[in-house]
């Protein structure tokens, strides 16, 4: 690889919310970051309209802050922007922001910090040495080559793409290689809330309810909290009679649920997850290409089925689709720690902790398979530094769902409250390493990193 062209102090690789938070904490030092990615826009999967889970506990406990937090004063900025931290009476909080809102603030925070942003490209290589990533070779949407000298590179690319080009270990899905269903998710607005959340008082069978016990234990007592408190943030149950039937008579595509999502309570507007194909590898581009065209037709059966047979969405409308699949699972490193779903539900904590999760363990399966393990007591568990570090590599951190961690434990850190939690862990631990000259992140003094943290707003306990 030549020595030319441009040179970074940071490369943040991946325009998910993980890369967006390890952007944004490294740039607002003044270091010069570089934002790579491979699409024509950046926020992911944030910018759906789906909630971003992990950010409070099922107690509804604030557990992240720091970068959420600038973003979120931004997106308040605008009206009705943030609807905010709801229940679902079922197992979590989600916090639900309009996703137009959500990706102008992100992209107005890049502007103000001076991130350096490189959309439509490709890291094509690296080059490193005895482990240590000198520099990264890009193939940019016009065919141009370019090159980038780097000191410390963050891979928030999802799958750990960096990782395994650099001579890292990166693990895939199940010991089969099986993954989670990848999915498709829309909006529709002009949604009569009132109705819907009354048909769901009158029918809580009708809907996932009273799930963790931290919350309401009755299904009845959950449904009216439900439509007191007036947020249409609800799953209809393939349980229920209604999406049973549909899915008995195959009105429906198989699935879990229908989990809805407020964003907009003026415009009546939600966004819906429920469209999933199992039993494929998204890491491959054949394979992500086919599931988009198919989900596409499950987008469509959905809105029949929403606007023909569920109460409140009489008049619905179309009012957008994501620009991307809605991807849970590809690959995770090698760490120098592994987390574990018993770290997730025991609650426990760590010595070099720079987060916390608060996301039950959730693996999606095929169909109408899925499995939900709350944390203990509702609480929230801590994430060590030591599962950002890929072993044998020295430079390089990740950040995002691609953390080490075994597959259950994934289930729960791969939700974004907790990819904006290492994003910003990532970020922020390169800054100290460029201040520092350090060159092994392994040297990080972990006392000195949760106080830089700290003075950033994050939460560590």
């Amino acid at each position: 690889m030549k020595d030319n062209h441009q040179k970074q102090n940071i490369i943040v690789v991946g325009g998910g919310i993980a890369g967006i938070a390890a952007a944004l904490s490294a740039a607002k030092t003044g270091v010069s970051v570089l934002l790579i990615n491979n699409e024509g826009n950046v926020g992911g999967d944030a910018c759906t309209g789906m909630p971003i889970l992990g950010a409070y506990s099922t107690r509804g406990e604030k557990c992240v802050g720091g970068v959420l937090d600038e973003l979120l004063a931004v997106c308040k900025g605008f009206s009705e922007a943030c609807i905010g931290p709801v229940c679902d009476f079922r197992t979590v909080y989600g916090l639900c922001v309009n996703p137009e809102a959500l990706r102008l603030a992100i992209l107005l925070l890049l502007k103000k910090y001076g991130v350096k942003l490189l959309l439509n490209a490709v890291v094509t290589d690296t080059e490193s040495v005895n482990g240590t990533v000198t520099g990264i070779k890009v193939i940019c949407g016009n065919g141009e080559t370019r090159f980038f000298n780097c000191r410390y590179v963050i891979d928030a690319t999802g799958s750990g793409n960096i990782v395994s080009r650099t001579g890292g270990k990166v693990s895939y899905g199940d010991v089969d290689r099986n993954m989670q269903p990848v999915s498709l998710v829309f909006r529709m607005a002009n949604v009569a809330f009132e109705p819907f959340l009354r048909f769901i008082k009158e029918n809580p069978e009708e809907a996932l309810l009273a799930e963790n016990p931290v919350l309401e234990r009755s299904r009845v007592k959950a449904a009216e909290l439900l439509y007191r408190n007036g947020y249409p943030y609800v799953a209809l149950s393939a349980n229920g009679k209604l999406l049973g039937t549909a899915l008995l008579n195959k009105t429906m595509y198989p699935c879990t649920a229908m989990f809805i999502t407020p964003v907009s309570m003026t415009n009546g507007e939600l966004c819906i997850n429920s469209t999933r194909l199992a039993h494929l590898d998204a890491s491959l581009p054949e394979n992500a290409s086919g599931a988009l065209l198919s989900l596409a037709e499950q987008v469509q059966t959905a809105i029949k089925f929403l606007t023909s047979q569920v109460p409140g969405f009489e008049k619905a409308v179309l009012s957008g689709i994501a620009p991307r699949l809605g991807i849970r699972e590809t690959g995770r490193i090698l760490g120098e720690y592994e987390l574990k779903q018993d770290d997730i539900v025991s609650d426990r904590k760590f010595p070099d902790g720079i987060g916390l999760g608060t996301h039950h363990v959730d693996i999606h399966g095929a169909g109408t398979e899925q499995t939900r393990i709350p944390v203990k007591d509702g609480g929230a568990y801590g994430i060590p530094f030591s599962c950002l570090i890929p072993r044998y590599l020295n430079n390089v951190l990740v950040a995002g769902r691609c953390i080490a961690s075994d597959r259950g434990a994934n289930g729960s850190a791969r939700v974004m409250g907790t990819c904006l939690v290492t994003g910003q862990a990532a970020g922020t631990a390169a800054t100290l390493a460029d201040k520092l000259r350090i060159v092994d992140f392994r040297k990080i003094d972990i006392a000195m990193l949760k106080g830089v943290l700290l003075e950033q707003g994050a939460i560590l306990a």
